[in-house]
């Protein structure tokens, strides 16, 4: 899991101020970022929990804390270090928008756009990451997750992979269609 803390210096706004609020009590949108990462090691947990659409057919994927091992949006220890740093650089130490008002995680990691679907009309790539209408292009990486697991996704980016590369047949040999989809599952 991931803290964002800010220090923003400068007189005027700009669109990643708009995206922190502030961690003390003073200070304006300015115009200069930057911007703290602090990760934790903490033992948390999310899932993927599948809706369905309020409109058309098909299901929606949403993410899930565990309420036994949430992800936590305080890290004592980012707010500390932005707090120091906005000390010693005349910035003002801010928080991410989400985890101060809303208790909603937030991440560097973008995730999703290539949604996985039946068909070209409900996705991108199919459930074996084959991009629909063309042949041997798959997409393998952070696009292809459908929603943010709230921790670093590359062992989740990895193991969609090897999945995905579980389906591809050796070189020479041919897999009918129906074997394929049971090989995957």
């Amino acid at each position: 899991m991931e803290r964002t803390c800010a220090l923003f210096y400068g007189e005027r706004g700009d669109f990643m101020s708009s995206l922190f609020t502030l961690l003390t009590v003073e200070g304006t949108r300015l115009r200069r970022t930057l911007i703290l990462l602090v990760m934790q090691s903490l033992d948390n947990a999310m899932a993927l929990k599948a809706r369905k659409r309020w409109f058309g057919s098909g299901v929606k994927l949403r993410t899930r804390q565990d309420p036994e091992k949430p992800n936590p949006t305080y890290i004592d220890a980012a707010n500390r270090a932005a707090a120091w740093l906005a000390e010693h650089t005349g910035g003002i130490a801010q928080s991410g928008t989400l985890e101060a008002t809303a208790n909603i995680p937030t991440t560097a990691h973008i995730l999703g756009g290539a949604v996985i679907g039946e068909d070209a009309g409900s996705g991108v790539i199919d459930a074996q990451h084959r991009v629909f209408g063309y042949e041997n292009l798959l997409v393998c990486d952070g696009s292809a997750v459908p929603a943010n697991p709230g921790v670093n996704p590359s062992l989740t980016i990895t193991a969609m992979t090897e999945r995905a590369m579980s389906a591809i047949p050796a070189k020479g040999i041919t897999i009918e269609p129906e074997a394929e989809s049971e090989a995957v599952r």
